[in-house]
């Protein structure tokens, strides 16, 4: 393993979200104690045989005491906040009871999964209405990774997010198990899911007080939903699993004496080799496992994590066994596909904070195609200006990709010979991205500043097979805002979304009021956007 650490962030400091748009600091509510960091545990299979596993996914609302006084009303997965860790095998088929006990429509995304599209990877075509249960399965066949569940109701992700549901899924595989890491779940492993949330009057989240179409902050950093979390470390070695759970706020992480992370792993695999940083930036829906060593501290010593100058967490080191475990330099070694030369390159932009080559996303438009299995090359750029733009996370459903160049020179250090599905892009930048499609179907592609994709920064793939053409239902606008109204018990003109109905787009009220059913409808439109050029 090289011996170079990284001492800074890859990322200019004019690119921090904190240059731009209606920033918030981060503080803490007074009256709050510091208290142990919440650990998922692990959600328990319904059934398991060596080949299957068996799982129910149940939305649910509850209440989470966060603030001293009152509990907050949020939602959950299995839990009245966030959820339970879902550990799915690599090589497995899984079995999921999808369970919508909420009040009101959702849908349930496996982010970093690659699962068929649309209605298995469970965007805005998929939805599960109240009291409903929907049944899907899929085969895990990809390595070890951090990824994640969240609702993706469009255009009320970010609502739904915001309430708490988001949870954590993890995959592992032989590799994994053979590399000399942390692996003790709850001691030296931690899953952590950084979030902000503001809260109003009685201590409750109030989104559309707080609605903000450039990206939502909250004041109050949740980690693992706890205010002021600490870790007791009795292990000299610590696992971290790193996810970017906000709507819109980066994390730019270091420890207080700069004590260095090992990253050996990003979203959707290890890293091909392991790197050293005292800075790592963390951007929405990112994910990034990093291993720290606490051999130089003592018993009674406290080390702490930091975004910028504001406490994050604080690890209290205890008395623990000695461990000389050396990582492998070679952690993991990806496929990379070969590209047609022929093949012209996609051109895909982030434009504004709504659109995706010069458009809002639109329910039953698809914007490019391409055929499964067939790798490419896209060139993803963010148009808008340093002195008026954002990092926006690009990330695309239903695969992983790798990262060639960011300008035409090498990606970040963290970023080569590793599966990712998020990348940040900065302003007036061009990512180039290698991407291979492994199964047929319709699937997203969006910044997951979570306000931009539901403003209509968000466009669609079909990937298809040329000898076995499907046609896809795909769900339409006005059917969801009838079903949103019918469950408020208000007219589909008052229905709040935020993003798209409030900004006009794919949303024709008058198809709202027709009394449009709860059945899907085929795709009507096929256009150009993004489509491939040389």
């Amino acid at each position: 393993m090289s011996d170079e650490v990284y001492t800074d962030y890859f990322v200019d400091e004019e690119d921090f979200d904190k240059n731009h748009f209606r920033y918030k600091k981060l503080n803490i509510p007074e009256g709050v104690e510091e208290q142990p960091l919440a650990v998922p545990p692990v959600l328990k299979p319904d059934k398991e045989t060596e080949t299957d596993v068996w799982f129910t996914i149940e939305s649910i609302e509850g209440e989470s005491q966060i603030l001293p006084g009152e509990k907050t009303k949020t939602w959950g997965y299995n839990a009245p906040l966030l959820g339970q860790t879902m550990v799915v095998e690599e090589g497995k088929r899984v079995h999921v009871t999808l369970k919508n006990s909420l009040p009101e429509l959702t849908t349930y995304h496996w982010h970093g999964m690659e699962v068929p599209g649309p209605i298995t990877d469970g965007g805005c075509h998929a939805p599960v209405y109240p009291g409903e249960e929907k049944q899907i399965e899929f085969t895990v066949n990809q390595p070890a990774a951090l990824t994640w569940l969240h609702a993706h109701p469009c255009p009320s992700t970010a609502a739904q997010v915001w309430m708490g549901l988001a949870m954590g899924v993890v995959i592992t595989d032989k590799n994994e198990a053979k590399l000399p890491i942390p692996k003790q779940y709850g001691v030296d492993e931690f899953p952590v899911i950084f979030q902000d949330r503001t809260y109003h009057e009685h201590n409750q989240l109030d989104y559309r007080a707080d609605y903000d179409a450039m990206g939502v902050f909250g004041e109050t950093p949740l980690i693992n939903g706890t205010v002021r979390p600490y870790v007791d470390v009795t292990t000299q070695k610590v696992r971290l699993l790193f996810l970017g759970g906000s709507n819109r706020r980066e994390w730019r992480l270091h420890f207080d004496d700069d004590l260095v992370m090992t990253q050996i792993a990003g979203d959707d695999s290890f890293l091909q080799h392991p790197v050293k940083m005292t800075k790592i930036l963390v951007t929405p829906g990112e994910r990034l496992q990093v291993v720290v060593d606490f051999g130089q501290y003592h018993d009674g010593d406290i080390v702490n994590l930091y975004t910028d100058d504001f406490k994050l967490i604080e690890f209290r080191i205890h008395k623990f066994m000695a461990d000389n475990s050396v990582f492998p330099d070679t952690l993991f070694t990806p496929e990379i596909p070969e590209v047609d030369p022929s093949l012209p390159v996609r051109k895909v932009t982030m434009d504004a904070h709504n659109m995706m080559n010069g458009k809002q996303f639109a329910m039953q438009r698809i914007d490019m195609k391409q055929r499964v299995g067939q790798a490419e090359y896209w060139d993803v750029t963010n148009t808008n200006s340093k002195e008026h733009g954002m990092l926006h996370p690009f990330h695309i459903h239903g695969t992983h990709f790798l990262v060639v160049s960011r300008n035409g020179e090498k990606p970040f250090p963290n970023e080569i010979g590793v599966y990712k599905d998020t990348i940040p892009v900065r302003p007036g930048e061009t990512v180039r991205l290698l991407v291979q499609f492994p199964l047929e179907g319709v699937f997203m592609y969006h910044c997951h500043i979570i306000e931009h994709e539901d403003a209509g920064m968000m466009a669609q793939i079909e990937v298809f097979d040329p000898d076995h053409p499907k046609t896809y239902k795909l769900m339409d606008m006005a059917t969801l805002t009838n079903a949103f109204a019918e469950e408020k018990g208000i007219k589909p003109e008052d229905v709040w979304m935020p993003g798209m109905d409030t900004e006009g787009c794919g949303m024709d009220m008058s198809d709202a009021s027709s009394g449009t059913s709860h059945e899907e409808v085929e795709h009507h439109e096929d256009a150009t956007s993004g489509a491939s050029e040389h």
